[in-house]
């Protein structure tokens, strides 16, 4: 149940973020607007804890210091994923912000590109993810791109090809750990039935999904269903003995990548199993 002191500090946090994103604020380099984060706090505790009831395991495999790459499984539409994987860490005594890279489309979305760039969002391109490699920042990636948020309902936690194999290659020139993590529950927050590639085309975006109670709804279709989430983080995977000079041999990027893929599904599934019902 809701407590009315919740529903305090949820409205006080929505009005101090609305408040700032119309006024004077300070941001790092990347956008990144530490106070912004502060004041959603209380809405992404609220959405951890009470809305998605989120489980997390392994946040000690994330090293407190230096540069690491947490490379995670995708869905959800919008990077919710993103924003949990941070309270997760924050809670299991990870006190860093993280940033998390995020497809050009989602910045041409009026609010919400806001909103993602000073929580930590970057645009994803490889000069943006080795910059902050080597200012030792720990970075989020999710190889699975539009593929993953963008994948029907029928293909839900089947994890999507890994691309090219980028981020190896990140992490063999900056010598960075690569942290596996597996994400259940993003997937039903918004069920994908269908598109509509015309309205897609129109907004620029990869997608236009039609789920349950989007259009339908209209923007109340836009709330994120309740479902409960595990994320789990695994091993660190060290590369730094095969050195920078391993990211040109193809063969070799393309095999780490579906290695580690392979370990990301392993831990989705076993993480479907432990969870034993998305809305329970």
């Amino acid at each position: 149940m809701i407590s009315f002191g919740l529903l305090k500090d949820l409205k006080r946090a929505l009005d101090l973020v609305s408040h700032r994103l119309r006024g004077e604020y300070d941001e790092d380099e990347w956008g990144f607007d530490p106070e912004f984060a502060a004041a959603l706090e209380p809405l992404t505790s609220f959405l951890y804890d009470k809305w998605w009831r989120v489980t997390a395991t392994g946040t000690e495999h994330v090293p407190a210091q230096g540069r690491a790459l947490v490379v995670a499984n995708h869905a959800g539409v919008l990077p919710w994923d993103a924003s949990m994987m941070t309270v997760a860490l924050r809670r299991g005594g990870i006190e860093r912000d993280p940033r998390f890279l995020v497809l050009d489309w989602a910045f041409g979305l009026p609010w919400a590109s806001v909103a993602i760039r000073r929580n930590g969002g970057v645009p994803a391109s490889p000069y943006n993810a080795l910059r902050l490699l080597r200012q030792d920042h720990l970075v989020m990636v999710f190889p699975e791109g539009a593929k993953g948020v963008g994948k029907p309902w029928s293909e839900r936690y089947r994890l999507q090809r890994f691309g090219r194999g980028g981020f190896v290659e990140l992490a063999l020139r900056t010598g960075a750990p690569i942290i596996p993590c597996a994400v259940v529950g993003s997937e039903e927050i918004y069920p994908k039935l269908g598109e509509i590639p015309g309205v897609a085309r129109l907004l620029g975006a990869p997608y236009f999904p039609i789920t349950p109670t989007f259009p339908l709804l209209g923007p109340f279709g836009t709330i994120p269903l309740p479902s409960r989430w595990r994320i789990a983080y695994g091993e660190p995977i060290d590369l730094s003995g095969l050195g920078p000079d391993a990211a040109d041999d193809r063969a070799t990027v393309l095999e780490i990548a579906e290695d580690v893929r392979e370990r990301i599904q392993g831990m989705v599934y076993d993480n479907l199993i432990e969870r034993q019902g998305a809305f329970r």
